[in-house]
């Protein structure tokens, strides 16, 4: 049985009349945060929201205000992104990270970075291309970029280019050596039951394990090292939104593996409304596969537009897109988590999360707040994780 935990405060924030308020929400993954750490999430989200506002407050575009906190997030150690990402099966950072414009309805992306310290930055390069026209020659300018030509791009643009042992964290290393010698046990035992056995198989064949026995160990070994994707969601003074997210990836992930993250409809969403139509914007977290497959950052769009409660919205697409999908039958437990905006112009405002893991750290922002207000979500007790669902929200009359 799913077990919904939906919660929904008003706030009421004064706006003078001749200024138009921005809006920034951010946050650290849908994962497993200890309570020991949990100041230290939400400081990372207080800063980060900072940033963004400080930009959008300037009168900078959206796009901007939403690059400018992912990279907040990517620089602290604490985060799955950038600077501290989980480390690949090689031991080596690889980075996927993305942003979509609201306005003008571009994404771009790139997946599988190593040696840039803030992969968003490229992310934003990509968009900014595409916002110029065709390239020379008429050619198409790209949506997503991945490994040395994303790396390549970065370098063409100005971007610095750093050594990927600098982008490694000590709390980075150490969990992968102890994912890494749990992953030599594991295949020593294959092959010794392999050799008992006399079985004529590749081993291979044997050490594959099922995607459920990964999650299962996640789910039942907290471990902040192994989930977690940093997102923002925000609206400027002009009403034009906009949706980033960034992420190392899960812990001894294939080289070359791009996740959610990286890719078009999984990892964020954005797009302005109408006068018919609010404007919306999304992010997600968890495990990238089960998010690609769902598409679930475009769900979530579909399912707010068209409806009038956003909360609602959210509980009821997590559970007929997402923990009931036929998409990912055959899954066990499902980890997946988004932060969405839903905007009627500046004066309706409603901020929305949900998450199926364990927990997720949030922060929001308005213009004139002095620092940003912050909320680390938590399934009850009695929930499971995987199988559960946690929905909480605000609204803002301004």
């Amino acid at each position: 049985m799913l077990s919904f935990q939906t919660c929904r405060k008003i706030a009421t924030i004064e706006m003078t009349a001749n200024f138009q308020k921005s809006f920034i929400a951010v946050h650290v993954g849908a994962g497993y945060h200890s309570i020991a750490m949990t100041d230290e999430y939400k400081v990372a989200c207080q800063n980060a929201c900072l940033a963004g506002l400080a930009k959008l407050d300037a009168g900078e575009h959206a796009l901007e205000g939403a690059a400018a906190a992912v990279a907040v997030l990517e620089d602290d150690p604490i985060t799955n992104a950038g600077t501290g990402s989980n480390l690949n099966l090689h031991g080596n950072v690889e980075c996927d990270a993305s942003i979509m414009d609201g306005e003008r309805l571009l994404f771009g992306a790139v997946g599988a970075l190593s040696g840039v310290k803030n992969p968003i930055s490229v992310a934003k390069e990509v968009v900014k291309e595409q916002i110029k026209g065709q390239m020379s020659l008429g050619r198409v300018p790209p949506s997503v970029l991945v490994g040395n030509g994303a790396l390549k791009w970065a370098r063409d643009h100005d971007i610095g280019v750093v050594s990927g042992s600098d982008m490694i964290s000590q709390k980075a290393l150490s969990a992968y050596r102890k994912h890494k010698q749990r992953l030599m046990e594991v295949e020593q035992e294959a092959r010794l039951s392999a050799k008992r056995s006399k079985l004529d198989a590749d081993v291979e064949d044997i050490v594959n394990t099922p995607e459920d026995s990964l999650l299962e160990s996640i789910i039942s070994t907290p471990d902040e090292s192994l989930l977690d994707t940093v997102g923002v969601v925000c609206m400027d003074a002009n009403g034009n939104i906009c949706s980033a997210s960034s992420s190392g990836g899960i812990a001894l992930k294939h080289p070359g593996r791009v996740g959610q993250t990286g890719t078009f409809g999984s990892g964020c969403w954005a797009q302005n409304g109408n006068t018919d139509t609010a404007s919306v914007a999304c992010c997600t977290t968890g495990c990238g596969e089960h998010l690609m497959r769902t598409l679930l950052a475009k769900e979530c769009f579909d399912s707010l537009t068209g409806s009038d409660n956003a909360s609602l919205a959210i509980s009821t697409v997590f559970k007929n897109k997402f923990l009931e999908s036929p998409m990912l039958n055959g899954v066990k437990f499902k980890l997946g988590g988004a932060l969405v905006i839903k905007c009627w112009g500046h004066d309706d405002v409603e901020l929305v999360w949900a998450h199926t893991t364990k927990s997720m750290c949030i922060g929001y922002m308005v213009s004139g707040d002095k620092k940003g207000k912050t909320v680390m979500s938590r399934l009850s007790d009695t929930s499971v994780a995987g199988i559960s669902l946690s929905v909480g929200g605000k609204h803002f009359h301004t």
